[in-house]
């Protein structure tokens, strides 16, 4: 191997694992060979040498089953391109129940997979165990097999990723340790290394569990937390079948599979530890972490009651390792906020192995085409919060996304480390009202209100949660009365300056060359027509504009706009969100509560819908803004965080006549998708276009400059679109939905839900989801057919409409 560095290289990726060496093989298959690949150790000598060599599909959400799918793929062919064996072989795994909760959890999960394309069974505990025959079938349910399910071996896969690079030109460097990444004008150029600079088009960070100092080079926040992971290998024991399916047992935080005529007993166990989180040693390098047998034994004699051969069988090795992990259990992949041409690959919560062959395959379309090639929202780096990065957060949430690994995944859980760490104004006054509180992004959030008596806390489960009846009647209030909600950690970009308008023109859809005190409601898109944010925009003034944004997005969205002010604007762009409380007041009532408290006219003649207007309220002044995301009549007050509790307890005391009743995030989602209003992240992101969400009414096809993503969308307008999304509701009123479930038209699968919640006011589950139809279907014909949508293995009735099926006209909120 030549080990004289380039001076320059097309890209250089550092870290020298299954996902850097993945993205450079990709990178090299599409003719991108100008490629280098730098490794401060060997290759794979971070975490990729231990990994257990699952390979599983049950991933959280499509985007992440794409990856593993496109993973596979990678699997079936690499060998043959390469000579070198990957050590996969398809042995099928056996998801285990012990619990009804635990069956039904399975059960959903094999709906979900099945509208994936995977194949899945569900078995009894006799034919788990014809499959197990070391399986003690005392007091299983059943379980959920994936024959098409294997393991590898991860070291061997990566040498053979990293040998197809290198026949194909890549240059891969070890022992090269990168020490800085050279930036300019808002780009990654090049790296530092101690052997010298490479200038770079494009910089990869896949330095696995160093990802977060290594982004704090390029000044790239990663917040990932390396923890001690565990397994342990018994000595052979005579007998035992070969090619088993690997047995995961979530009730014992546990899986088991054969190797070599032994038994690998990994685990996924509450109580890890954080490890190095100070900074990890220089010289680490097949790091081993000492056992910590008083930790880890009681969880394997667990499984020695599974599996009773364990009993009798010696233990060649107890492995503790290093594994990063990250505070929401989802990796960062993409690019990064405040620099461009840098794409970050790390925190894969150890599913690296599984995923990172088609990581490197999604991750070279993307820099090769411009764009992802799968919708990752859930995955994008610019989800992430300064916080996040924190070592004491991350020590304590990081603890917990382990913790919750192997447990139910129930609908709605939330939380418990590292709370209390950001908080509205209103805070304390919610508090005493009853308010329990859920955490997003840091932010403590009312979810519902508790009446005076009732406990404060969650019960989970996957039908009605002990909230359910509480949420219902903030819920009818909103629809009958008013109701108020605290949105305070709504996001809030105040963008001026003599280019403002001409910046947000660019990126909007629609047009916000309004009126000043006029709210427009708009997509900003790619170039490919997929909407990559949904917010509000308000224009203040002549040079000023406030953008509302939701909590999760505002940091995404606001680097969109950056990234769009060109060489020549004269405009800024600042996150205000701390600054103002959002009360929202929503309800055919609304009027009646807000009128007497200020001098403004509120009627509909003076105040009609879309307007935003400074008004007096109580002693102090709001930004009031005629606007709603829950299809009633309203008005968002945007307070001064000085002046919110006062504006809170004048709103509270006149509302005590009316029955004013507070409001939670609940009840908000309740609402809104009664009205099929969407939420970018969940129902829509970025590889869906507004014709295809249904959003052309806010498009503005006409307007001087056109606006970013035109081009495509009125291609697309010219050729029609081939899915759409639609709305459901549920016939059977205890049918409850809740994500990715699919749907079925006519006995065909056609979609799959993307988010869903009670309605009840339509009296039942209401979901909305994707449907694909031929080219050419006409609109009317999305909502005929008979529609099912599956749930646990059942087909559910239901009922579609592309137009809203509450006030399906708009009237109410503009009455």
């Amino acid at each position: 191997m030549d080990r004289t560095l380039p001076t320059r290289a097309q890209v250089v990726i550092v870290g020298g694992g299954v996902i850097g060496c993945s993205t450079a093989y990709h990178l090299a298959k599409r003719g991108w060979t100008d490629v280098v690949v730098l490794e401060r150790k060997q290759l794979t000598s971070g975490t990729t040498w231990h990994a257990a060599g699952l390979v599983t599909q049950a991933r959280p959400t499509f985007g992440t089953r794409e990856i593993v799918q496109r993973s596979l793929e990678v699997f079936r062919t690499l060998e043959a391109d390469t000579g070198l064996s990957t050590g996969y072989e398809r042995t099928g795994t056996l998801h285990l129940a012990t619990r009804a909760d635990r069956w039904e959890e399975l059960r959903r999960q094999a709906s979900v997979s099945r509208g994936h394309g995977i194949r899945t069974q569900l078995l009894g505990p006799d034919s788990t165990a014809e499959l197990f025959p070391l399986l003690n079938p005392d007091g299983v349910v059943g379980s959920l097999y994936y024959p098409d399910e294997g393991r590898g071996n991860a070291t061997d896969t990566t040498m053979s990723l990293a040998r197809g690079a290198r026949q194909r030109g890549v240059q891969i460097f070890e022992n090269t340790k990168v020490t800085g990444v050279i930036r300019r004008d808002g780009r990654a150029v090049g790296v530092s290394t101690e052997s010298g600079d490479i200038e770079a088009e494009y910089v990869v960070n896949c330095t696995g569990m160093w990802g977060r100092e290594f982004g704090a080079l390029a000044e790239v926040e990663v917040p990932l937390q390396a923890l001690a992971h565990y397994y342990v290998v018994t000595e052979e024991i005579p007998g035992i079948p070969h090619r088993m399916p690997t047995l995961k047992s979530s009730d014992d935080y546990s899986y088991v599979k054969d190797e070599s005529g032994a038994l690998m007993v990994g685990f996924f166990e509450p109580g890890s530890k954080a490890w190095s989180s100070r900074g990890i040693p220089e010289d680490a390098e097949f790091t081993r972490i000492p056992e910590d047998w008083d930790h880890l034994g009681p969880f394997y004699e667990q499984m020695i009651e599974r599996v009773p051969v364990l009993a009798d069988a010696g233990i060649r090795l107890c492995f503790n390792g290093p594994e990063s992990f990250t505070p929401d259990g989802f990796y960062h992949f993409g690019d990064v906020p405040g620099l461009r041409n840098y794409y970050l690959a790390a925190g894969f919560n150890s599913v690296g192995f599984l995923s990172g062959p088609g990581a490197g395959s999604v991750l070279a379309d993307w820099i090769i085409d411009g764009r992802s090639p799968i919708d990752l929202p859930e995955t994008d780096p610019r989800r992430i919060q300064r916080h996040e990065t924190n070592r004491r957060f991350l020590e304590q949430r990081v603890v917990e996304t382990l913790d919750l690994a192997y447990t139910v995944h129930w609908p709605f859980e939330q939380r418990q480390s590292a709370r209390a760490l950001r908080r509205s104004p209103l805070h304390e006054r919610t508090a005493a009202a009853g308010a329990v509180f859920g955490e997003l992004i840091g932010w403590e959030r009312a979810n519902w209100y508790a009446p005076e008596g009732v406990e404060k806390t969650y019960a989970y489960s996957f039908g009605r949660q002990n909230w359910f009846e509480h949420s219902a009647a903030e819920h009818r209030a909103v629809r009958e009365g008013v109701g108020m909600f605290d949105l305070s950690s709504f996001g809030k970009l105040l963008v001026q300056g003599r280019d403002a308008e001409r910046l947000l023109q660019r990126v909007s859809a629609n047009n916000v060359a309004v009126a000043n005190g006029r709210t427009v409601y708009t997509q900003w898109l790619n170039e490919s027509g997929g909407i990559e944010a949904d917010v509000t925009v308000t224009r203040l003034d002549d040079d000023r504009f406030l953008v509302l944004s939701g909590p999760a997005t505002v940091r995404r969205d606001e680097d969109w706009l950056r990234r769009h002010i060109g060489p020549d604007d004269f405009a800024t762009v600042a996150d205000v969100t701390g600054t103002m409380a959002l009360l929202s007041v929503m309800g055919p009532d609304s009027r009646r509560l807000l009128q007497p408290l200020t001098d403004a006219d509120l009627s509909n003649e003076a105040f009609p819908f879309g307007t935003s207007r400074e008004i007096d309220l109580g002693l102090g002044f709001v930004r009031a803004t005629r606007i709603t995301y829950v299809g009633e009549l309203g008005w968002e007050l945007l307070i001064p965080a000085e002046l919110a509790v006062h504006i809170y307890d004048t709103l509270t005391e006149a509302g005590r006549e009316l029955g004013l009743r507070h409001a939670g995030y609940h009840a908000l989602n309740s609402l809104r998708i009664e009205k099929a209003y969407r939420s970018w992240g969940h129902d829509i992101s970025g590889g869906d276009t507004p014709l295809e969400a249904g959003l052309g009414f806010a498009v503005a096809w006409d307007k001087p400059g056109g606006f970013v993503g035109r081009e495509a969308l009125l291609q697309q307008r010219e050729q029609g679109v081939t899915r759409r999304l639609v709305q459901f509701v549920l016939q059977d009123p205890d049918a409850f939905a809740y994500h990715d479930e699919p749907i079925h038209r006519d006995g065909e699968l056609v979609g799959r839900v993307v988010s869903a919640m009670y309605g009840h006011t339509l009296g039942g589950c209401v979901a909305l989801g994707w449907v694909t139809l031929p080219a050419g279907t006409e609109r009317a014909a999305y909502e005929r057919g008979a529609y099912e949508i599956e749930i646990a293995t059942e087909r559910v009735p239901a009922r579609a409409s592309l137009r809203p099926l509450y006030d399906p006209k708009s009237e109410r909120p503009k009455s």
